[in-house]
């Protein structure tokens, strides 16, 4: 029950990805060989709902070995090139899409690279991917005034219960930004868990407001990535990230100090 998970975080999928997204990208065969390890290790991939339905009750197991995998922002190849290899394993997937970015009437024009289009997320999620939010136009939610903050996250599960008829359950926080605020307010616009990044194992009692994960990049080999899913080293393997993120954290709170500060004197 309270056994560590590995959340996989994915982005783009791609043989020729964008200079914006080429490190956070990995190339349809390391996709595909990652996936195939899953299967011959015998990992049991979950939906981040399944997993948040499973830690909120009372004595339900975890299947053996569970692992999440999940997607950000929306881009392309995870249709192109995730989801047969997705289907052909019988795995289950989420997708957080930021639905400012994605092709169709409710394009903003923020997307890095090619966007999926919204008939592709009906094809994944009849497939059984888990469609959830990543918000509208994917800014730093720990940076917006409230107002904001919550057109962000409303806008964004308005649209997908719009084009998919069922509301998203699920949300990634971008960049794995978030504060109490704003996972109070993911909460209150209706969301059961939500993801941050972190690079560690999700516990359970983290809180389903901030589920770690680990970021598979391109430069992921397939030994470490065995690695990651398995637990091991994972502190060691993301030293530098974790030392850049509690730097930019005391700049982003003295950001929010000084925006707070100007509204007051307002």
């Amino acid at each position: 029950m309270n056994a560590p998970v590995p959340i996989l975080m994915y982005h783009s999928i791609s043989h020729k990805p964008t200079r914006q997204t080429r490190d956070l990208s990995v190339s349809p065969e390391a996709f595909a060989e990652q996936l195939e390890l899953l299967g011959e290790r015998g990992f049991t991939p979950l939906t981040t709902a399944a997993l948040g339905a499973i830690w909120r009750s009372a004595g339900r197991p975890l299947p053996d070995k569970p692992v999440l995998i999940t997607f950000d922002d929306g881009y392309e190849g995870v249709h192109r090139h995730g989801l047969p290899v997705l289907a052909k394993h019988g795995f289950a997937s989420t997708l957080f899409v930021s639905t400012g970015w994605l092709r169709g009437e409710h394009d903003t024009g923020g997307g890095l690279d090619l966007m999926l289009g919204w008939d592709q997320v009906r094809e994944l999620a009849a497939a059984g991917t888990e469609v959830g939010g990543h918000s509208h136009t994917h800014p730093e939610l720990d940076q917006l005034d409230d107002d904001d903050l919550w057109f962000e996250l409303l806008r964004c599960k308005e649209i997908v219960t719009d084009e998919l008829g069922t509301s998203p359950a699920s949300f990634a926080y971008p960049y794995g930004y978030s504060s109490r605020r704003v996972r109070r307010t993911v909460r209150g616009a209706g969301f059961a868990q939500s993801l941050a990044v972190n690079n560690g194992l999700a516990r359970r009692t983290q809180g389903p407001y901030a589920l770690k994960r680990v970021t598979v990049r391109r430069s992921t080999g397939i030994e470490e990535f065995e690695r990651l899913v398995e637990g091991r080293a994972i502190t060691r393997n993301f030293a530098r990230d974790s030392a850049l993120t509690k730097g930019y954290a005391v700049v982003r709170r003295a950001r929010q100090v000084r925006r707070k500060a100007i509204r007051t004197r307002v």
